[in-house]
């Protein structure tokens, strides 16, 4: 499926009069996401989330959200990940992860993502604690970067997102190095989908935890984004937007380092931790 969709649409200014014009706009589409289970004598299929997600690096997507919902915790659970071909009415928009015979499955923690939209991805999820359960102990690394390297990463972000450039309507999540360099970029429409998938894909690298990389996004950081970074233990958060008290609450508890604002040579540190910004 492509991730940008043609559109003929009128273009009205003050100096001049209507014209007609074709505009590209970033597809959503809703994909679901379905386990494959059990013994080899009785494999059973359940559906455990459908999301609204740009195309495009679905596996990735499924992995993502999977790990950091503490559903996975090795790419040697899963057997297989691919779409369901079967059912031509959706068109690409299953996806189905086949996972090893022995894996046991907590059904309880997807029972709140029967559906997600593209804005928020863990409705549901009322307080810290919550995460606590699932992320016992805080960071520990020794990540630093330079203030001047943190205010290059917009830009070199900006440069990277290719679908964004066509729509101007995509988040962007990119890992990058203590050189500041992005090693790895993924959008969406969904600002967790595009943290999904750069998740999913180091985790089906084997990259996980990524204690020696930050991770950069292209908008506002909300709890659920800070809880992603956590699970995949990285230490250092970078938006180019704002964070939300709860986003900050919960990086001090990580021991994370948080950082928003980022543009125009100038960003805000919210949680000073021991992996840190150097001054």
């Amino acid at each position: 499926m492509l991730s940008v969709s043609p559109v003929r649409i009128q273009k009205i200014s003050q100096a001049h009069e209507p014209q007609e014009h074709t505009d590209l706009l970033a597809v959503e589409e809703p994909l679901e996401i379905r386990l494959g289970y059990g013994p080899p004598d009785d494999r059973q299929q359940r559906s455990v989330a459908v999301t609204m997600r740009t195309p495009g690096h679905d596996e990735e997507l499924a992995l993502g959200f999977l790990f950091t919902e503490n559903i996975l915790e090795s790419p040697a659970q899963i057997i297989s990940v691919r779409h369901c071909v079967s059912d031509s009415e959706k068109k690409g928009n299953v996806l189905r992860v086949e996972l090893q015979p022995g894996v046991v499955i907590d059904w309880k923690r997807l029972e709140r993502h029967s559906y997600t939209a593209s804005s928020c991805g863990i409705c549901g999820k009322a307080s810290i604690e919550a995460v606590q359960t699932v992320c016992h102990q805080p960071l520990g690394s020794d990540f630093h970067l330079e203030p001047e390297m943190v205010h290059a990463l917009p830009e070199k972000l900006r440069e990277s997102q290719r679908t964004f450039a066509y729509t101007g309507g995509l988040h962007a999540a990119a890992l990058f190095d203590e050189n500041g360099q992005l090693l790895l970029v993924r959008e969406d429409i969904g600002r967790h989908n595009a943290l999904d998938k750069l998740i999913g894909a180091a985790f089906w690298q084997g990259w996980l935890p990524l204690s020696r990389f930050g991770v950069l996004v292209s908008g506002r950081v909300a709890f659920e984004l800070v809880q992603k970074c956590w699970m995949a233990g990285v230490p250092m958060l970078a938006a180019v937007g704002a964070p939300s008290s709860l986003a900050v609450e919960l990086a001090k508890e990580a021991g994370m380092t948080l950082l928003g604002f980022v543009r125009d040579n100038r960003f805000n540190q919210y949680s000073p931790v021991t992996s840190d910004v150097k001054h």
